[in-house]
This record gives C-alpha cells, structure tokens and sequence, in this order.
C-alpha cells in the first residue's frame, strides 16, 4: 500500500480481486494482443495479399505474435509512450520488438478504437459476467431466507405505520422480486453485447476496402471471424469511429438498478435493526462504536446505501458522454470513460458481496418480532370483531364509530400514559360488542391476519425463482469476504 498517494477505496476496501484484475491494465493489454492475433488471423484466412501477389500476413507471422501473446514487455511500452505519447502505438513498437518478423503487420488497417474499443466491451461483458453471477448468489441466499421465514407473522408497515401483518419470508420476497428483475436486465444486456469489429477511421471500413481491393464480402467477412474469436456472436453493424456510446448507458442502468435494489433492502434493514426484529452479522470482535461500546451499528448495510448512491449517480455519466457525442466521434468520452465504467462495476461489486455476505448472516429476533405484532395486533382485529357484531344484526356505521373512538381511548393510553394497549377489555366492556374478552383474545392469533403470505413465498420461490436457479446451478456456491 502507499501512504504517500492516493488510492481508490473502490480497490483498498471494497471490490474483489476479481472484479479488480478485470479492469487492470494488464487484462487490457493482454487483451489488446489477443485482437491484433485475431485481425492477422483473420486477414490471413481472408487471402490478404501483399504487393507481389503473396500473403501479406503469414502464418509464421501468426505464431510469432501467438507466442508473446502474455509476456508483455511493458518498460519497453512505457519508455516509447514517453516519446511518441499514443499508448496504442507505444504497445504496437513493444509488440513488434519482441516480434520482429510480424512488427509491420501488427495493427495492419487498423485504428486505435479496434483494440481500444474491442477490448471495453470484452472487459464490460466479462464483468456483467461476474455481477450476474454474484446476484445470482444474492437471489439464493434471499430465497432460503424467504422460504425459512414464511411462516413468522410480523407486523407490516406503510409509510413507517403499523398497517395489516405480513410475514417476514414474504417480505423478503420484495427485496428477492427486485434483485430478481434485476438479474433479467442482465441477462438481456449480456444478450446484446456486441463488438465494435474493424470499421475503420470513421466507420466506413474505407481502409480495409483497399486492403482487399474493394471486396465488400471479404471485409464484412472480417467482422464476423473477429468477433468470433474472440467470444462474441457479432458485431455493430454500423458504427462512427467508435461503439455507440448508448451502450456505456445501457450497462451503467443495469449497475445502477442493482445498486438502487440493494439501497432499499439495506434501508430497510437498517430500520428493522432499529426495532431490534432483525440484525445484520454483527463479527465476536467488531467494534460497534469508539465512544458507545453498547452499540451494534448496522454499518455493513449503511455502507451498501452509501456506494448504492455513488453507482446510482454514475449512471449520468454515461448518458452525457452518449448525448455529447459529435458527429462519427469526439475524444471527450475517453477520460470520463476509464472512470465512470471501471468504477461504477468496481462499487457494485463491492455493494454485492456487501450484500450477500448480510443476507446470509441475517439474525431474526422471533420473540421481539411477536411482541410488537402483538402490541398492534387489537387494531388490525376490529376489522373482523366489526364484522361477527354486525352478523348478530347490529348497525356497521355505530359499530364502525363504537371502534374508532374506542381505538383512539386505547391508543392514547398506549402513547401518553404509557400504558399497555388495553383496546380488547375496552370493546369487552363495551355493551355494543356482544363478545367477551377471552372470546376475544381467542382471536388474536397472528396467522388469521397474514392472509396468503406464506402461500405466495412457496409460489414465487417455487414458481418463479427456483426455475431460474437450476437453470444456473453452476454458479451458486459463492461465499463473500469483507475485507473491512
């Protein structure tokens, strides 16, 4: 580590190795390599001809590049970046020094963005790649939760207040449904990934039409082996310089929806461990705070809220850099691009782990959980207790007025004398409810109020969740580490 600079925390602190080694230089570079074997790979396959009628890249030329394909001499690279300052030809003239017999056709009919912008949506699909895979993750752990609590009635809430009972699994079904429409927008981003291929200055391919003496065939053809070797189904068809920038945008959205997901489970967390029904892993050691040692901070979901927000506002950056595009390309994207793109992945990466390693160490407090719903649970009941007066022929609308100034004698003795909420011997006593109150009581059974809770967490996991699970089942498995 150095002290004496600057680091991002993005790499210090929060995202995996992983995630990291994806967006390092030297994936990029290695990459890079990889796209100038495929051009000559290709072009060869294609018959490109020299000026004396033979191969113009051969395969001896092929094998050389192949055989230093990982060993990049990167002093080499940077001593000629000082000097010409272009990193795409400083790594040209590197690759040529170690290649000497294919140094002149390194690159051949190639622009910077051919390796530049190739080797960026390789490296933003293979990270959709390891999101997908970590939500996936996040989804299972989220489905035993869910499936293991669908049963424990606790009490719901709108707008913060008591409302009707749920249970806990089918409210962890909520954050489940999210992550899961999140995983389906991966899904369909991986879906449509596609190269930038050879296209050229400005798109037209106009360089690789004269390398092929205007065979429009054999330079669509180009594409095609490029993209196929190196993973992909196809190409852009039609491109300025650059990819579309739109595409920067699209998968920015993605991140961002799986960070505002994340932001709403941790959120409510983070209120459930306030009511002391539900805590995050709190670690034997883990210091809660330096000046309260009582204290068990949910700081695990407080940090997913805090990098949900930096991946959220990232997403504007790329919709700028789509807008403020000119014409077949401008260099103004470059700068904020090495930014917004490696970073926005590298703090989803980190609020994932964040979030798997929380969901699996979820504590549930059962009997707090009971003792509120319990506290609450007279005011959900009038509802019924109404409706069984109403069938011995009593009038709705007195009824309805006996409960509501009933409810508000038994809420005020909850609220400003402390007292416990006395609602049932009220409406016992009262000569208008023909119930007594261990006939009331009686009714206080939590699961009469959970209406089909359990049943749609078994339908959803089972009938929605499950299918995508199995479908996927390589994946599972993962365990996160925090490092902090």
């Amino acid at each position: 580590m150095n002290n004496d600079r600057y680091t991002s925390p993005l790499s210090e602190r929060y995202a995996s190795k992983e995630m990291q080694y994806i967006f390092s230089p030297d994936k990029k570079f290695k990459t890079w390599r990889k796209l100038w074997i495929a051009l000559a790979e290709a072009e060869n396959e294609l018959g490109l001809l020299d000026e004396k009628g033979g191969p113009a890249v051969t395969k001896e030329q092929i094998e050389e590049l192949k055989e230093h394909a990982e060993d990049i001499n990167y002093d080499v690279a940077k001593e000629r970046e000082k000097l010409v300052r272009h990193d795409v030809m400083s790594h040209v003239y590197a690759y040529g020094v170690q290649c000497p017999k294919a140094a002149g056709i390194i690159h051949l009919g190639a622009t910077s963005c051919y390796v530049g912008d190739n080797t960026d949506v390789i490296i933003m699909t293979e990270a959709l790649e390891l999101v997908r895979k970590k939500l996936l993750n996040v989804i299972d752990e989220l489905s035993k939760f869910a499936m293991k609590y669908k049963d424990l009635p606790t009490l719901a809430f709108t707008h913060f207040q008591p409302a009707q009972p749920t249970t806990v699994g089918k409210r962890a079904t909520l954050w489940l449904q999210e992550f899961l429409m999140d995983f389906e927008d991966v899904e369909y981003v991986l879906s449509t990934m596609k190269l930038l291929g050879s296209k050229g200055t400005t798109g037209t391919q106009a360089s690789f039409m004269e390398l092929f003496d205007g065979d429009e065939e054999k330079v669509k053809e180009l594409d095609r082996i490029i993209a196929g070797k190196m993973g992909f189904d196809q190409c852009f068809p039609v491109s300025g310089q650059t990819y579309s920038r739109k595409l920067d945008t699209r998968v920015l959205n993605v991140l961002a929806g799986i960070a505002a997901s994340a932001h709403k489970l941790s959120n409510d967390i983070r209120l459930l461990q306030h009511l002391k029904e539900i805590e995050e892993p709190f670690e034997k050691n883990q210091i809660g705070s330096s000046a309260m040692a009582y204290k068990r901070n949910p700081m695990r979901s407080e940090r997913i809220a805090s990098l949900a927000r930096y991946v959220m506002s990232d997403v504007t950056n790329g919709m700028f850099t789509s807008a403020c595009q000119w014409f077949e390309r401008t260099l103004d994207d470059s700068a904020n691009k090495r930014i917004s793109i490696p970073e926005g992945f590298l703090a989803t990466d980190g609020i994932l782990d964040l979030v798997l390693n929380v969901v699996d160490g979820l504590v549930v407090y059962e009997k707090v959980i009971e003792k509120r719903l319990m506290s609450e649970l007279p005011f959900m009941a009038t509802e019924n207790i109404m409706m069984d007066a109403v069938k011995t022929g009593k009038s709705r609308q007195e009824l309805h007025e006996r409960i509501r100034t009933l409810s508000m004698e038994a809420g005020m003795n909850v609220k400003k004398y402390g007292k416990e909420n006395n609602l049932l011997e009220l409406i016992a006593e009262d000569e208008e409810f023909p119930v007594g109150l261990e006939e009331l009581k009686e009714a206080m059974r939590p699961e009469k109020y959970i209406g089909r809770a359990p049943s749609q967490v078994e339908e959803f996991i089972k009938g929605t969740v499950e299918p995508v699970l199995e479908k996927n089942r390589e994946l599972l498995g993962l365990k996160a580490e925090i490092n902090v």
